[in-house]
């Protein structure tokens, strides 16, 4: 069994299609999927600097995109191998979409709507995210806590991503738990945490207009690492994921159970595999960055 991996948001970097577009069919594939969100994704995925696509109600139709162009290329090239999916944070959307549970086309709207939701909510107050590093988990869960901040990603590797707002983060990175460094993300707010509910009840809505599909292989959810149990649990789960926080060590563990024998990260690709170094070892991982890549994936 191979694990394709659906990374999220911070993972996009300035001109990161820009190679993808000499396939032949991406670019229109990528116009379709833009013009479902009313987006010219091409642009924003070749042209745009950093800080324009670190816009939310850019980043994250950008990344699922690009996910879902990529992952198509790299499914077809795996032929009839047996995939397990797993996406992070908004990655999971993609995973869902390469899984069989949203069409691509319901996927992108989805998205749009979780993206516009979330970017209001972000623009509401100062809040964001930043990596603690290293630490006793105990002791880093506790200091999160005390003050004031949400566990929001549980990564797996010695990491754990606290969220909440800017106040509350400037204040624990200057007193941080022992043994910890705490780096500040390039995201635009606390997501994973109650400071994105007001964006829960229009994505609810826009879930209820779908019809979510049973997943062609397995599927895991942000939630505790699980094989999702149905098309219409996954779908619900991504609602929720909006203000639950994820936890992707659970995912990796499950990868491990499941003895993935190989690690497939799709564009925009790097960050997932680098942290199953850590928390996977010994699992051979290719970070889908270019075309050229397609030719390393395992089995190939």
């Amino acid at each position: 069994m191979l694990a394709i991996l659906c990374p999220g948001q911070g993972s996009q970097k300035p001109g990161f299609l820009a190679p993808w577009l000499e396939l032949d069919g991406v670019a229109d594939r990528l116009r379709t999927l833009g013009d479902v969100v009313g987006l010219d994704l091409i642009h924003y995925g070749t042209e745009a600097d950093e800080e324009t696509i670190k816009d939310t109600a850019i980043a994250q139709p950008l990344i699922v995109a690009a996910g879902i162009a990529v992952g198509e290329l790299v499914h077809e090239r795996l032929g009839d191998a047996e995939i397990l999916w797993a996406g992070h944070s908004v990655g999971e959307i993609t995973a869902s979409a390469l899984a069989g549970v949203l069409s691509p086309e319901d996927a992108m709207r989805f998205i749009k709507v979780r993206a516009d939701g979330m970017a209001a909510a972000a623009a509401a107050e100062p809040t964001g995210m930043a990596a603690v590093l290293g630490g006793v988990e105990d002791e880093v869960r506790a200091a999160i806590e005390a003050a004031g901040l949400t566990a929001a990603n549980s990564n797996g590797g010695g990491q754990i991503v606290a969220a909440g707002t800017r106040a509350q983060l400037e204040a624990f990175a200057e007193n941080p738990p022992a043994k910890t460094r705490v780096i500040p993300l390039k995201v635009a707010g606390a997501f994973h945490t109650a400071h994105m509910r007001p964006a829960v009840g229009p994505l609810q809505e826009a879930s209820e207009r779908m019809h979510p599909s049973e997943p062609v292989s397995t599927l895991l959810s942000n939630r505790d690492g699980k094989p999702v149990t149905s098309g219409a649990a996954a779908l619900q789960s991504l609602v929720d994921q909006v203000t639950r926080p994820v936890r992707w060590d659970l995912c990796m563990q499950t990868m491990l159970e499941h003895d993935v024998a190989g690690l497939v990260e799709l564009t925009p690709a790097g960050t997932l595999a680098g942290l199953a170094k850590r928390g996977m070892k010994g699992v051979p991982a290719v970070a889908v960055a270019t075309p050229g890549q397609l030719d390393e994936l395992p089995g190939l």
